[in-house]
């Protein structure tokens, strides 16, 4: 038997298709179609960095039911400008990097690590007589770059305080920094204990940890004003579960982060309160 379509039928149906579309499922179709760009800090090679966290990103792209694709930039420098510029839907900064660029172009952090505290070190090679920051007096020092916050900022600013004089020579990276003091060419040098933990054995067995800065807030996982909010939700949910499972786990471990947890800009404060300026003709350009 042959059902009679009538025109109030097919009023009804498109009722229906109109309604819901509108409600939940358009919305999140649209945001299914979505493909986000995830910046991270240069802190190692971009070669290693994509090896460390393009599974990451791939794994929480399956969960939040969205594409997320791994990006850098060179050196540190040029990751700064593209972010002031706002060329990454998400982005992993350094804390002193969000206190600037949440304010423009406006990055709302979502996520940090989670239980970690940032904290800079000093590293020597572990065969050097040196045994106090204060013996690195004259010496040609390596650090990632300018506003690097707990591996430059903060290890360069204990040193300035200290009385300690020292010429900064400036390498691009965590990873060349260790790899610089390893090889002799520096007798110390800048880095943070996260960096420290996770390069190839072989370098870090050459080296000790001089002197340690207080912890900070770390990294903030940010987010572009542009981003939906309702993206920004799925990645931070996915995010959250992350550590929670044996698979997440084993994608972090290389990163030596044991899982994630949820943050808000106000979590930055301690940074902010250290009053740091560096960036500001990135945010504030001369007119």
């Amino acid at each position: 038997m042959r059902t009679r379509v009538t025109p109030g039928i097919v009023f009804s149906i498109l009722l229906v298709l109109v309604a819901v579309p509108l409600s939940s499922a358009a919305t999140d179709e649209a945001v299914d179609r979505q493909s986000f760009t995830f910046g991270v800090v240069p802190q190692q090679a971009a070669s290693k960095l994509a090896r460390l966290w393009a599974p990451v990103f791939d794994y929480l792209g399956r969960s939040a039911g969205l594409e997320i694709k791994f990006r850098t930039a060179p050196d540190i420098p040029e990751f700064e400008r593209r972010v002031a510029a706002g060329e990454y839907d998400f982005a992993y900064m350094n804390p002193y990097h969000y206190t600037v660029f949440s304010r423009e172009p406006g990055y709302r952090a979502f996520a940090k690590a989670e239980g970690q505290l940032l904290k800079g070190i000093l590293v020597v090679r572990k065969d050097s007589p040196i045994q106090d920051p204060h013996e690195l007096s004259g010496a040609t020092l390596a650090f990632p770059a300018p506003a690097a916050f707990a591996a430059s900022v903060l290890t360069r600013a204990y040193l300035t305080q200290e009385g300690i004089a020292f010429t900064p020579k400036f390498v691009s990276s965590h990873d060349s920094v260790y790899l610089a003091v390893a090889k002799g060419l520096y007798l110390g040098g800048g880095g943070v204990v996260r960096t420290f933990e996770s390069i190839e054995p072989g370098v870090r067995d050459q080296l000790r940890i001089l002197w340690t800065t207080r912890g900070y807030t770390p990294h903030a996982f940010a987010a572009h004003p542009r981003v939906a909010t309702e993206a920004v939700e799925r990645v931070t949910e996915a995010m959250l579960a992350m550590g929670k499972n044996e698979d997440g786990r084993a994608l972090l471990a290389p990163l030596s982060i044991q899982g994630f947890e949820a943050a808000e800009d106000a979590d930055w404060d301690d940074v902010r309160a250290l009053g740091i300026d560096l960036l500001n003709d990135l945010v504030n350009p001369a007119q």
